[in-house]
């Protein structure tokens, strides 16, 4: 099992969320503990290389992964997320 940290910026965006989504995010949080046997986890390139990201609908959770730690570094829409 591993342990999961969610940053402070990614609170943030989870507290602008929609309601319906936020429930849907909370879910994938809680499936990170049994990483990495979670499915849809996506490698990301490019800047991003070494994160991963999950997909609910349009909104991405992008992660990083260190040694037994899953950190939630951003939560938020397809269109704003991968911008630093």
């Amino acid at each position: 099992m591993a342990q999961v940290e969610v940053s402070p910026a990614a609170l943030e965006h989870f507290a602008k969320l929609p309601c319906a989504i936020k429930e849907r995010v909370r879910k994938i949080i809680h499936r990170l503990k049994s990483w990495p046997e979670v499915s849809g986890a996506k490698p990301l390139t490019g800047p991003l290389a070494g994160c991963y990201r999950l997909r609910t609908g349009d909104y991405r959770i992008l992660i990083r992964v260190r040694g037994e730690t899953v950190i939630v570094s951003k939560i938020g829409h397809r269109r704003d997320v991968y911008e630093n």
